[in-house]
């Protein structure tokens, strides 16, 4: 609780068992309540949340990473959650600065908070981001910020934050259940005219980290690319 907010961090789950504890581990104490949704993993991360007292939902079948969050924030709203982060169980975002996202909300000075891994070259390669995504990010973040105006460092990360009337208001049934839904959920918050600050987060790529393949990469690309150009010329989602 941070004053009279209610914070609620909801982690899209995957087969996250290897990290799990350790990310929940590293959770500040102001944060309210946890929600995992499990997307049908394979291993024994819905078992061992629940163990951990973390509020579980599992999906039937495999919605995919978009999906997951949907019902993530959905979750969320439903137990009354003022301010909303989403940590990655992976252990790629550290979880420790959740109370600077929450804060930055609940104090008024932002709707949506962005954790940006982006500040030097040197130090993202350093972290292990893949030098391919690490200049895709840099190219797609450029395009994105020249047809919305923004200049945002970041346009594709997994650490985000958002107050309620964000998520109350956003149309999260037209956006897709695949990676990209992070894109096109932004251009919305963008067409409505929400305030975003950024915080810089450490990068961290390692084996027990998620990380789409290459092909699945180009996919997001070439859709989050086509959305920028769509933007451009009047495209509003």
């Amino acid at each position: 609780m941070y004053g009279a907010k209610k914070i609620i961090v909801v982690l899209p789950a995957y087969n996250a068992a290897a990290t799990l504890a350790k990310t929940v581990s590293d959770l500040p104490s102001m944060v309210d309540e946890i929600i995992l949704v499990d997307d049908r993993s394979h291993d024994d991360t819905a078992a061992l949340a629940e163990s951990l007292g973390l509020f579980v939902f599992r999906h039937a079948k495999n919605r995919g990473y978009g999906g997951n969050q949907k019902t993530c924030y959905r979750l969320a709203l439903e137990r009354g959650a003022d301010i909303v982060v989403m940590v990655h169980p992976d252990y790629q975002y550290d979880p420790r600065l959740v109370s600077y996202f929450a804060s930055f909300i609940a104090d008024n000075y932002f709707d949506v908070m962005l954790g940006s891994r982006i500040r030097s070259r040197r130090e993202t390669l350093a972290g292990g981001m893949p030098i391919y995504k690490y200049y895709a990010n840099r190219f797609l973040s450029l395009i994105e910020n020249l047809v919305t105006g923004q200049n945002l460092s970041e346009w594709h990360t997994g650490m985000r934050a958002y107050s309620r009337a964000v998520l109350v208001s956003l149309d999260m049934d037209k956006a897709s259940d695949d990676f990209i839904f992070d894109s096109q959920i932004l251009f919305q918050i963008i067409s409505r005219r929400w305030r975003i600050g950024e915080i810089p987060v450490p990068v961290r790529y390692f084996p027990e980290a998620s990380s789409i393949n290459w092909r699945r990469s180009l996919r997001y690309g070439l859709g989050t690319l086509f959305l920028a150009i769509a933007y451009l010329f009047g495209y509003r989602p």
